[in-house]
């Protein structure tokens, strides 16, 4: 469901009237909406729900390493496997929440609880994971800023795919057939990235990060190969990782993955840059624990600090907000978000799969204002749309 007075968004970041409903400039529609939000109480902490959640994944964590000892050598292991997969994915949540300083204001606690749960906890690089992630937060989907949608393994634009070359080139072709097999991997390549970090002149505290990253390697391949017989402990440690990497996947590529994308110069004031590039899930109780609120990416991209269980609360108001100001508000159930994902990495694969290089005069021009374009729920937010938010890429029906 995309809700807005519909222009498409990428015209909506270009073409946007400076001037909001009440006759104010543009650079104040974020500070309006803020005040709103700070008014109903929803930047404050909430101390006694992170107390809990901390405690309840912290108690889950330490039960999946009791059934490991306790079942021996099993084929009843690969189940524990899953289900640390599961627990990697959650504690993975909990950094996330600790980087964005959501459960303690200051930056020191943060930091030693962040690398407590990342480092030692799943063998993630909490130092790594943070620049990474507030680069994003600042520029999303931005093609030359974001390092989310930074060619790598896969593209993420046309002309990302019309300059690819090598393995990226041959897995572009089918990257959309691929995504979920590559996820598999992705657990390994955050071990793999966070000990390459380590090499970064950017990262602090690369002894204590490196430190913990080696205690948890060296602990977790010792307890499994210790427990189990070396061709189980590798199936253990090979499915284990495999559904923590999906798991991951599953959250993350359903919030940016498929909207419209931004390109050089391309810099929408801070609201419309947040809100035209992230996509929400809609769902009840049981989405915002799986995805540990990141469900309401607009809200959490919008107030990154503000507590996951607010998010929810915040959602009406700056989905009203948005529709005052004409801004397209884009959700949709979590399948059609993955399928939106998938069907975006299909199209933009195509140049390869046709032997195409594109250049600048393939590009279609900006829909003229008097075109309006409506959107309904099973239209995607930026079909049609070019322009600040660059959509060379076509986002799909949903």
């Amino acid at each position: 469901m995309t809700t807005a007075t519909e222009a498409p968004p990428g015209r909506t970041a270009r073409g946007a009237s400076s001037r909001t409903p009440g006759g104010g400039p543009q650079g104040s529609d974020f500070s309006r909406l803020s005040r709103r939000i700070t008014e109903a109480g929803l930047m404050a902490r909430k101390p006694v729900y992170y107390a809990i959640r901390l405690t309840l994944v912290g108690l889950a964590f330490i039960a999946g390493w009791v059934a490991l000892f306790t079942i021996g050598a099993s084929w009843w292991q690969l189940a524990v496997a899953v289900y640390m997969g599961v627990i990697y994915g959650q504690m993975a949540l909990v950094a996330h929440d600790l980087a964005h300083r959501q459960v303690f204001r200051g930056r020191r606690a943060s930091e030693w609880f962040g690398r407590a749960v990342g480092n030692a906890g799943i063998g993630m690089s909490y130092g790594w994971w943070m620049n990474k992630h507030t680069r994003h937060h600042a520029n999303p989907n931005h093609e030359d800023l974001d390092p989310d949608v930074a060619p790598d393994i896969l593209v993420w634009s046309r002309e990302q795919a019309a300059e690819s070359r090598g393995l990226p080139r041959f897995i572009g072709r089918h990257q959309a057939a691929l995504f979920f097999p590559l996820l598999t991997l992705e657990g390994f390549n955050l071990h793999v990235s966070s000990f390459r970090a380590l090499r970064e002149p950017h990262l602090k505290r690369k002894w204590l990060e490196g430190g913990l990253l080696f205690l948890h390697t060296g602990a977790y391949l010792a307890a499994l190969f210790t427990v189990l017989p070396v061709g189980m402990a590798f199936a253990v440690l090979f499915l284990h990782h495999a559904v923590f990497g999906v798991y991951l996947g599953s959250i993350f590529a359903p919030n940016h993955k498929g909207m419209p994308t931004l390109r050089g110069d391309e810099r929408p004031d801070f609201l419309r840059r947040q809100v035209l590039t992230s996509r929400n899930v809609r769902g009840g109780l049981f989405t915002d624990i799986a995805l540990g609120g990141l469900n309401y990416q607009i809200e959490h991209h919008l107030f990154p600090s503000m507590p996951s269980p607010h998010l929810r609360k915040a959602q009406p108001i700056v989905r009203d907000y948005c529709a005052e100001l004409g801004i397209s508000y884009h959700e949709t159930g979590l399948i059609a978000s993955w399928g939106e994902a998938l069907q975006h990495l299909k199209d933009v694969g195509e140049p390869i799969r046709d032997g195409v290089v594109l250049d600048s005069e393939s590009v279609p021009g900006p829909r003229s204002e008097s075109e309006p374009k409506s959107q309904s729920d099973s239209e995607s937010p930026s079909e049609g749309s070019t322009g600040a938010v660059h959509s060379l890429v076509k986002t799909p029906t949903a």
